[in-house]
């Protein structure tokens, strides 16, 4: 996690230690606090967002899931088909104007702005693409008509209509999370050749280092109808990971499953050994296999785990610049290496646009550890997704700096998880995740439905089926 940090960096972090109480926040919208179930669909999208758009007309109002140009079919470029695909900058954020823009930037967008030499966020025309279909829907209506439940632990999700969102009226930081972690996203996916990029260490004359995986992932409480989270086993998600390159990592494949209501359990296999293992401890800080240390479980698109060593505050609502449709990603005719800085992403692989978004800090528990006690997420009032967060060490000082763009997956009708980078702070390193552009045809593959995929079965991803799949 440590590498060498400068004095000139160390002046730099103690000037950005601050708690996550220091974030600016207009007070939560009363519209959303006092909103029924008779609410969505009409002064509230059917995910729980404000229709309407702001005053100064910077944010749209909501008119629904937006289609493809005509002709888009599965294979064909993705970016190619998108409608708002020709937008050009509205402007561009650097060190020189930052304050001006202040007041829509999170803590880390401004740390990274007046740090990281160069650094600059070009701000596009703001589309609110993300909306879910009709089936998800009807289970949200449930859903604010009292069928979400947090347990009596005070973090496991006890009941919710699925697929929908659990609580689209959120008064607690641990229900929004909830809906993140629930986020409709088909019945699952597959992403035929995903790369994964860590920059080399600062100064070190090192190449960065890229990972090309097939990943499979299935969401079985995302099939239509309507479900618990006590169906299916109570698994909320199913991953498979199957490395390509580098050829050191050649063979090495994992299985891991998340629960609504327990830790979750991890598989690995072993080329060498030709065995399975079973990881106990693959979760929440353990670093993940291969990234030397820089990347954590739970970081995976800004958090992605086990809610359950954070006390979650919702803070409030607030419009900021985020990461959003960034198709630049997904541009399948496009070379994500031509992106890469030595620092940080460069501008022309990230996208930025206005959106309302609820703020959330999550601070440790008493009892356990985190190697982050302290962190910030930002979720898109329109999707529930992530588009940006704050990690702190325990010494206050922010460390890693995230964000994600929600982009919308045509065929689902609904915005998934795309592009993620985080940027290291302190080691001086950045993670590049779920980059599509440049691999061809392997475009990632989305599922509304389980019989589109023999896969798309829970004893596909079980540990004895790791092994006999790794082994062919």
């Amino acid at each position: 996690m440590v590498g060498y940090v400068g004095d000139d960096m160390k002046m730099k972090l103690e000037l950005m230690k601050v708690g996550a109480t220091a974030i600016a926040l207009v007070a939560a919208m009363s519209g959303s606090w006092a909103a029924g179930p008779e609410d969505l669909g009409k002064s509230l999208t059917p995910s729980g967002a404000e229709m309407s758009g702001n005053s100064d007309g910077t944010i749209p109002a909501w008119t629904g899931a937006e289609p493809p140009r005509a002709g888009w079919s599965y294979g064909k470029n993705r970016k190619t088909y998108w409608p708002h695909s020709d937008d050009k900058p509205l402007f561009i954020i650097d060190a020189s104007n930052v304050d001006k823009y202040a007041d829509h930037l999170t803590v880390g967008e401004i740390a990274l702005l007046k740090t990281k030499k160069g650094y600059t966020m070009p701000v596009y025309p703001t589309h609110r693409d993300c909306g879910i279909p009709d089936f998800v829907a009807k289970n949200t209506v449930l859903n604010a008509q009292g069928r979400g439940k947090i347990g009596a632990d005070g973090w496991s999700l006890e009941d919710a209509a699925l697929p929908g969102i659990p609580f689209p009226f959120p008064k607690t930081g641990i229900e929004a999370i909830w809906n993140w972690l629930t986020k409709y996203q088909g019945v699952g996916n597959e992403e035929g050749r995903a790369v994964s990029y860590l920059s080399a260490p600062p100064g070190s004359g090192r190449d960065g280092l890229a990972y090309v995986s097939n990943d499979v992932f299935f969401y079985p409480n995302a099939q239509k109808g309507t479900f618990s989270p006590k169906d299916n086993g109570g698994v909320e998600i199913a991953g498979h990971y199957n490395a390509l390159e580098p050829a050191s990592q050649l063979g090495f494949a994992s299985n891991q499953t998340y629960y609504y209501n327990k830790d979750n359990e991890s598989y690995a296999y072993f080329p060498g050994q030709r065995r399975v293992r079973r990881q106990p401890s693959y979760g929440y800080d353990a670093p993940i296999i291969g990234f030397e240390n820089q990347y954590p479980v739970d970081d995976q698109q800004v958090f992605y785990g086990n809610p359950d060593r954070y006390n979650w505050k919702l803070v409030g609502k607030k419009e900021l610049y985020v990461s959003y449709n960034n198709f630049l990603a997904w541009d399948s005719t496009g070379d994500y290496k031509q992106d890469l800085g030595p620092d940080y992403v460069k501008p022309s692989g990230r996208r930025y646009e206005l959106h309302r978004v609820w703020v959330l800090e999550a601070t440790v528990k008493d009892g356990v550890r985190h190697s982050a006690p302290k962190r910030t997420v930002y979720l898109d009032e329109d999707s529930w997704m992530t588009v940006a967060g704050e990690d702190y060490d325990a010494k206050g000082n922010l460390w890693r700096v995230h964000e994600a763009s929600p982009t919308p997956a045509y065929e689902l009708g609904a915005c998934v998880a795309g592009t993620y980078v985080f940027n290291d702070l302190i080691s001086g390193r950045y993670v590049w995740d779920q980059i599509w552009s440049g691999q061809g045809t392997k475009d990632t593959r989305f599922f509304t439905d389980r019989s589109q995929d023999p896969r798309l079965s829970l004893d596909w991803f079980s540990p004895e089926n790791l092994r006999a799949i790794s082994e062919r």
